[in-house]
């Protein structure tokens, strides 16, 4: 059997200050809508995520439980999209994508402050460095193809029979999604301070602006698809619950692949955790051509002729979400202890910087 690592086991804490919820309130709702949840509850908080705050709940009888909701305070539009997340993972629930099962959504701001969602908790690893330094070397590669096949697996999913006509627009999907970041981006700026140097995101903005009218593709997209937002077996190199939705529609599948394979592009963090593309290889991961062509024969792709251009717009939507971190720890509601505004804002115009030296390779 394997060892885990203590830190791959969810961190659980005492809500934070800014998310703490009325307990009494919650067991409330939940004796009508899930009686299941609601007897002798106790709520505790997972640590590490930058939005949507999440609880872990435990009943009297030894049930587990997960809680969702959105985070307090003056939010950017269209985030934090709760309903969105407990959607479309109901709908997933009977394909080969690994989703927990939905318990209940309450839409109802005046319950605990915020919508919120309920699902069953799914034991396993959470690893979050893309290096997959938690995970037994031996592990890695295997648990590399495992997500370039569940990534596949949802983009294979018929959106429409599984009742998501109406999730989202499959056509200009690219050039939306570059107007929304580009939105987010300049209205994170007020928050941050003034002598920020926005130069490379501008500009790569401004690129992909350009380019962005690419042939129209369309599946369940999830937006944020990385190692981080999965949970792996707890000792099997398998992925058994794929995790935070808020920013799923229907959308460009190679916009979900290159925000997967971001890390082979993207510069090491400050503080030398291993990021970069060297270091991934060095620490027993795939090439990402491999992973391109697990994905190419997984979904009958002939190949990725386009491929700097999503990995070019990857960059700044990452960029522009590590900004909105870096804005709402600014104003003191991001949801977790370990945000820097400095810091954050700082990794957010690296990726830009790398994602325009991407962009102009291909001029």
């Amino acid at each position: 059997m394997i060892e885990l690592p203590q830190s791959a086991d969810p961190v659980l804490v005492d809500p934070l200050p800014a998310h703490r919820i009325d307990d009494h309130a919650l067991v409330d709702w939940l004796r009508s809508a899930a009686p299941e949840v609601s007897e002798g509850l106790q709520v505790k908080q997972f640590q590490g995520g930058m939005s949507n705050p999440t609880y872990f709940l435990e009943t009297a009888s030894g049930s587990k439980y997960v809680l969702r909701k959105k985070p307090p305070g003056a939010l950017l539009p269209r985030a934090h999209a709760v309903d969105r997340e407990y959607r479309v993972m109901q709908a997933l629930a009977n394909t080969p994508v690994p989703v927990p099962r939905m318990v209940a959504y309450c839409d109802e701001p005046e319950v605990i402050g915020a919508e919120f969602f309920v699902m069953e908790y799914i034991e396993g690893r959470i690893v979050p460095s893309p290096a997959m330094d938690l995970l037994p070397r031996e592990q890695r590669s295997a648990v590399a193809f495992a997500l370039i096949d569940t990534i596949a697996d949802l983009h294979r999913v018929d959106w429409r029979q599984v009742g998501l006509d109406d999730f989202g627009k499959p056509e200009g999907y690219l050039a939306r999604q570059v107007k929304r970041w580009s939105g987010q981006y300049e209205q994170a700026k007020s928050a941050l301070p003034a002598d920020f140097d926005y130069r490379h995101m501008d500009a790569l903005r401004d690129w992909l602006q350009e380019r962005a009218d690419v042939e129209d593709e369309s599946c369940i997209a999830h937006g944020d698809f990385r190692l981080g937002n999965t949970i792996i077996h707890s000792a099997e190199p398998r992925i058994v619950a794929v995790l935070d939705w808020e920013l799923a529609t229907i959308g460009h599948p190679l916009a979900d692949l290159a925000y997967l394979c971001l890390h082979y592009h993207i510069p090491l963090r400050d503080n030398g955790s291993p990021d970069g593309c060297a270091d991934l290889i060095a620490a027993g991961l795939p090439e990402e051509a491999a992973l391109l062509e697990r994905y190419c024969d997984r979904t009958g792709r002939d190949g990725i002729p386009e491929w700097p251009l999503f990995v070019a717009f990857a960059c700044f939507r990452s960029a522009a979400i590590i900004q909105g971190v870096a804005a709402r720890a600014a104003l003191g509601n991001v949801s977790s202890a370990s945000a820097d505004p400095e810091k954050d804002g700082a990794r957010a115009r690296a990726i830009a910087e790398a994602g325009f030296r991407i962009a102009k390779s291909m001029d």
